[in-house]
């Protein structure tokens, strides 16, 4: 049976600080820059999310994308968009980095049962861009 790879992009605006209470207000500075503004700042997100599996002989689809988007859309864009990151439950003990984001979102796909996770990137700028992959060390020239 044929395998194939889905990938499918979702936006949402957030805003967060990068701050941990582990750190002096020094400290903070020194680290995250700019990024540290007591105020926060934003950005406009682009999610893509990557899945595989078999390509079903009667659809010729991995999964349905109806099915896909409206669950990206209940459980990812309602969740973070126009949301101030650092307020959410997720991001209580972790610092609200894309990184980070990029695991959280990551679980949360990993509920989509329709097709395997491969793998999610997260843009946060046009220079910035993060990609996660679950616990499991990615083969050599898969990212």
């Amino acid at each position: 049976m044929a395998i194939a790879h889905l990938s499918r992009q979702y936006h949402f605006s957030a805003s967060h600080r990068l701050h941990t209470e582990a750190f002096s207000a020094e400290q903070n500075r020194a680290v995250f820059g700019k990024c540290n503004n007591p105020h926060g700042h934003g950005h406009n997100y682009m999610v893509r999310v990557t899945l595989s599996g078999p390509v079903d002989p009667a659809t010729g689809m991995v999964c349905n994308l109806a099915d896909l988007d409206a669950f990206a859309q209940t459980h990812v864009v309602q969740r973070f968009d126009h949301t101030n990151l650092n307020t959410l439950k997720c991001f209580e003990n972790a610092v609200s980095t894309t990184e980070n984001l990029s695991i959280e979102i990551h679980k949360i796909f990993a509920g989509f049962g329709a097709a395997r996770l491969v793998r999610v990137h997260v843009e946060e700028t046009s220079n910035n861009s993060f990609d996660y992959a679950g616990d499991a060390v990615p083969a050599a020239g898969t990212l």
